[in-house]
Formats: structure tokens, sequence, C-alpha cells
């Protein structure tokens, strides 16, 4: 069992986790009104809905109804987040067919494709994560620090740092696959019988042979004709 595999797999793996979490998460961007503790608000927006709570713990979300309303940037976002995380699936799927210690996939040539294929589906899964994550941080950065932008700015929200996150351990782990065909093809050592011990019985033999023959020989010459 490969180790090098083995932390691919779990790069990956997690790596998908997390972008299913910011996929799921509201928290793409924030904002907060406060006057005072008691009177503060919340606001949060996602991919999917949006929510808002304050400060005595009420907390309500609205989907966004309809897709034609929503922002150009915000279906760009959405489309790029399930592609990763569909490509993620995927590259799970085909990680655990070229890992060494299952025994689906076929040979280890076979092997070696399959997880450098696992890998290739990985990194694409990390970059769409991190094209869509940044894309949208790019839009509430601009927003922020737009002097003639008049509604209300938003902050970074926790779920593009997770979809930052998982993006790069997608990468990690894709990248680790893809090296790790290097020793799927190895040449393996050429293996040589050991042949010595049976060499030496065999000469023992031979020459314990000779010898019982030599010695014999001798005994049938001298007979009683020998003497006369």
């Amino acid at each position: 069992m490969s180790r090098a595999q083995i932390s691919a797999l779990v790069f990956g793996v997690g790596g998908f986790g997390a972008l299913v979490a910011a996929t799921a998460s509201n928290e793409w961007k924030v904002t907060t009104r406060a006057s005072s503790v008691i009177t503060a608000t919340w606001v949060y927006q996602g991919l999917w809905m949006n929510c808002a709570g304050n400060a005595l713990g009420s907390f309500h979300c609205r989907p966004h109804f309809t897709i034609f309303k929503v922002e150009g940037y915000i279906q760009a976002c959405r489309g790029l987040m399930i592609a990763a995380v569909s490509l993620g699936f995927f590259g799970s799927i085909f990680a655990l067919f070229g890992m060494k210690c299952t025994k689906v996939g076929g040979s280890d040539k076979a092997k070696a494709k399959i997880a450098c294929l696992a890998g290739i589906v990985f990194i694409l899964s990390g970059l769409c994560s991190m094209t869509g994550c940044s894309l949208y941080a790019n839009k509430i950065t601009k927003e922020f620090f737009d002097p003639f932008f008049v509604e209300q700015k938003y902050e970074l929200g926790a779920a593009l740092f997770i979809g930052w996150a998982g993006a790069s351990l997608c990468i990690i782990g894709g990248v680790i696959f893809c090296f790790s065909i290097s020793d799927n093809n190895k040449a393996p050592r050429m293996g040589y019988p050991y042949n010595g011990a049976a060499s030496v019985m065999s000469s023992r033999t031979k020459y314990g042979g000779e010898g019982d023959f030599k010695t014999t020989n001798p005994s049938k010459q001298f007979d009683k004709n020998a003497y006369v």
C-alpha cells in the first residue's frame, strides 16, 4: 500500500467535503447592523438563500425564488461550485479504484492510469472552486471599496474561506495522485532461485558414488586367483 496514495486520498476526500460544505453554506457574504449589542442584526447571503438574524436569537432565511432575477456572478458561482462538487465526487470514486490496496481496477498499470485520472479530476475540481470563490470575493471587495456604491455593503463570509481551503486540498491531493503513477510504473525486482543447497547435495552424491565405485572395484580384483 502506497503512503503517497493514502495521503492523496485524505487530501482529496477532505477537500471534497469542504467544497460540499461551502456550496451549501449561506455565509458567502455577511454584514452587521448594530447600534448596540442588544439590537445587533446580522445578514447572511449565500448562493441559494438570504438569511437574517438578531441578538435575540431569531433567525430567518428566504431562498432565491427565481433564477432569472439572480445576479449573473451568483449564477456563475453556482455553476462553478456544482461542477467542483461533481468533479470531486467522481475523483473520489476514481481514487478508490486506483488505490493499490483495493482489488478492483485491474492490473497495476491500469490502477496507475486510474489514479492519474483521479488526480486530474481533483485538480479540475479545485480549480473550479477556486475560480468560483475568487469571483464572488472580487465582487464583494469591489462593492465594499466603491465610494459610489450606496447599497448595503457586505464582507467576506466563512464559506469563501472554506471553499478556498477545500480547493487547495483537492489540488494538493490531485498533484500527489498524478505523481504516484511513477511508483506504480517501477519495474519489479527480478527474483533468482537459490539452488546452492541442491547443487552441494548433488555434488556430494556424485562424488560419493564415484568414491564407492573406486573403493569397491579394487576389492573385486583381489580374488583367489591372485594368490595362486
